[in-house]
């Protein structure tokens, strides 16, 4: 009688051992390890396979297309430009808090843009060229305060261009060629003191190119062709080779201004 009840209580206290293991287990997985799971979950079709390493067999940053920083184990890249993917962006991907650039190019992913991204603070390159993203520019970006690069080129997104400027100080690359953005381009664009090249072409953008283009006095390639804009196109004061340059992109564009 005794011992049988103490192979119950064993077994018992056994069997809670094991539940309580897998709590812990399950809890202490990396949480960057889950967001890259999440993201690989919305994936719907992966015809080269290149999501294969992405299991329990290696650590999550040797998966392909992962990189991770020196002094730890957190995200630091995700790039899986070029891989045929298709699908949804997991808006999980707002979970690599540490995450810096992000090249999703030449793929098929699809949908919105997840607003999650604007949670990642450290974010330095969004480039996410030739998809099927639709919807807009989520307007929380302006929360990446460390971004240097959005380059949405080739997708279909839509509405109008969000105030996300002011506090994107640091950006280099605008490029929205080739989407279905509408509405004007806001003078607060001429915050973007920072910036370098500036693509806006091919949407269905209106009104007038506004003056605070003149403050972008690091700008070096513009475009504006297949626009809808109208008006007296604003004066740089560019050095001589810098407006040389500015001058002829813009004359080879079909931008229906008057120069002053």
């Amino acid at each position: 009688m005794c011992s049988s009840f103490s192979l119950k209580t064993v077994l018992l206290n056994l069997a809670i051992l094991v539940q309580i293991n897998g709590v812990v287990s399950a809890s202490n997985l990396p949480t960057d390890q889950v967001a890259l799971l999440k993201i690989k979950s919305k994936i719907t079709d992966d015809p080269h396979g290149v999501l294969g390493s992405w299991n329990d067999s290696l650590p999550f940053c040797k998966w392909l297309g992962v990189t991770c920083g020196r002094r730890h184990q957190r995200v630091t890249s995700l790039n899986l430009t070029g891989k045929g993917l298709a699908g949804s962006l997991s808006p999980f991907i707002g979970n690599l808090s540490f995450l810096r650039y992000i090249f999703l190019d030449e793929n098929q992913f699809h949908g919105s843009i997840p607003p999650e991204i604007g949670r990642l603070s450290r974010l330095q390159n969004i480039s996410l060229i030739s998809n099927f993203f639709t919807g807009e520019i989520p307007a929380n970006l302006s929360s990446c305060s460390k971004l240097r690069e959005l380059s949405l080129y080739r997708n279909k997104l839509s509405g109008k261009i969000p105030n996300i400027f002011s506090s994107l100080q640091m950006l280099k690359i605008f490029d929205l060629r080739r989407n279905n953005f509408t509405g004007r381009i806001l003078p607060s664009i001429g915050n973007l003191t920072s910036l370098e090249i500036l693509y806006l072409s091919r949407n269905p953008l209106g009104g007038s190119i506004p003056d605070s283009l003149n403050r972008l006095k690091e700008l070096r390639e513009l475009g504006l062709a297949h626009n809808g804009l109208t008006g007296v196109f604003p004066m740089f004061s560019y050095n001589l080779s810098m407006s040389e340059f500015t001058w002829e992109l813009l004359i080879q564009t079909e931008v229906h201004i008057a120069f002053s």
